[in-house]
């Protein structure tokens, strides 16, 4: 019997996927483990391997939005025939031969494309959506009553909710070639979802300058020690950050709506700005890691991050996040927190900077770090105090290696 092959749940809290493109066609020979399609989550775009090997029989579903568990191929033996399906991916008992009608009725013309209509529903019926279709509905300020749903059972699902919010009241005549449209991609919809969501969180910001001198003597040390991996200032960073919250772990929390989640392991989230928008990797368990350690893992990230090959486990379970701006010059910002963390640092580039030193003016490398706080979780004395301990560490890094 011919094993259907199924939209996988990719990660905690996923309930639908975007099937971007096959990488096998109907009829060609499928091995297990096998790259069969690209999917793609509100988190990473990814392939999905093949859970049996045959031949690939049937796509039931080529492109677009669909729920998780939803069955989209068929992959058996060759000739081996392959149960109906529905545009959508669901599986129908064969249909009954229905008895010629006596008298022909004229058909009627096919009606031209267009836009679905609104779902026309009961008084009090409720609408099927999915849980990502609602919550951008309930961000936006949508009536999902009044969208009509063209996933399996007339569903609203995400794509409907944002065409209904692009679609223009009265569009504007614009002289052609002016104006690109681009679409938004998922992990797009999501950056701008999660940002839009951050914004909400009551937050504060405190900053402070470091001397990088012996942070960057450690830094080129460590690539002299350890030629096969580039050790960067940001792997210094996360095993600072990473000893700074063992140290301090009041900040290494979440906040959920009846409780402050305290987490044992310092997972440090790196902001990797990808082809396909911004990512946050995680470096797990990061404070039992020595600084090599934390280098390839995180080369092996962001190199999978640039060539789109995260998957959505290299993405759950950060505790804190580095966003670190200083490659391109930029001497501080303020990053936008990462919900449901407490914490991210934003940090700047080292420059050479007058100081004041026993009371004469000299030149040190001198690098800005800003760190936002959400206030629900973390009080201003705690996250001042964590702070104070990174620019320790930093100016004395062997109080985190």
């Amino acid at each position: 019997m011919a094993a259907e092959v199924k939209v996988p749940r990719l990660g905690q809290g996923m309930e639908s996927g975007t099937i971007i493109k096959w990488l096998k066609s109907e009829g060609d020979d499928v091995a297990k483990g096998e790259p069969l399609y690209e999917l793609d989550t509100d988190k990473v775009t990814q392939e999905v391997e093949a859970e049996a090997a045959g031949v690939l029989l049937k796509i039931a579903v080529s492109e677009g939005e669909v729920p998780v568990g939803t069955t989209i191929a068929f992959i058996g033996e060759k000739g081996e025939s392959v149960p109906d399906v529905s545009g959508n991916g669901k599986v129908s008992a064969p249909a009954k031969e229905e008895p010629e009608p006596e008298t022909e009725i004229p058909a009627e013309p096919e009606p031209e494309a267009h836009e679905p209509e609104p779902v026309q529903r009961k008084e009090g019926e409720r609408v099927k959506a999915s849980p990502l279709a609602r919550r951008i509905a309930r961000e936006r300020g949508v009536d999902l009553a009044a969208i009509a749903g063209t996933g399996p059972e007339g569903r609203v699902i995400a794509e409907d909710v944002e065409r209904a919010v692009s679609r223009p009241a009265a569009p504007a005549a614009v002289p052609a070639g002016e104006v690109e449209s681009v679409a938004l991609t998922s992990i797009r919809k999501t950056i701008a979802r999660r940002l839009s969501q951050a914004w909400t969180v009551p937050v504060f910001q405190l900053q402070v300058s470091a001397d990088m001198e012996r942070a960057d003597a450690v830094v080129a040390g460590a690539r002299e020690l350890y030629p096969d991996v580039r050790v960067s200032v940001t792997d210094l960073l996360t095993k600072v950050c990473a000893s700074a919250l063992a140290r301090h772990p009041e900040v290494n929390v979440s906040f959920a709506d009846e409780a402050l989640l305290r987490h044992s392991n310092a997972n440090v989230g790196i902001a990797v700005a990808a082809p396909q928008g911004l990512v946050v990797p995680v470096v797990k368990g990061a404070e039992r890691l020595s600084l090599p350690e934390i280098a390839r893992v995180r080369a092996d990230l962001v190199d999978r991050a640039r060539n789109q090959k995260l998957k959505a486990e290299d993405m759950e379970g950060g505790t804190f996040t580095i966003s670190n701006l200083g490659m391109f010059g930029v001497e501080s910002f303020t990053a936008v927190l990462n919900p449901p963390q407490a914490a991210i640092l934003a940090v700047g580039a080292t420059e050479d900077r007058p100081v004041a030193r026993d009371g004469e003016v000299v030149v040190r490398p001198t690098m800005t770090m800003t760190l936002t706080v959400d206030h629900r979780a973390v009080d201003g004395a705690p996250a001042a105090d964590f702070l104070r301990t990174v620019k320790a560490m930093l100016e004395l890094p062997g109080l985190a290696l």
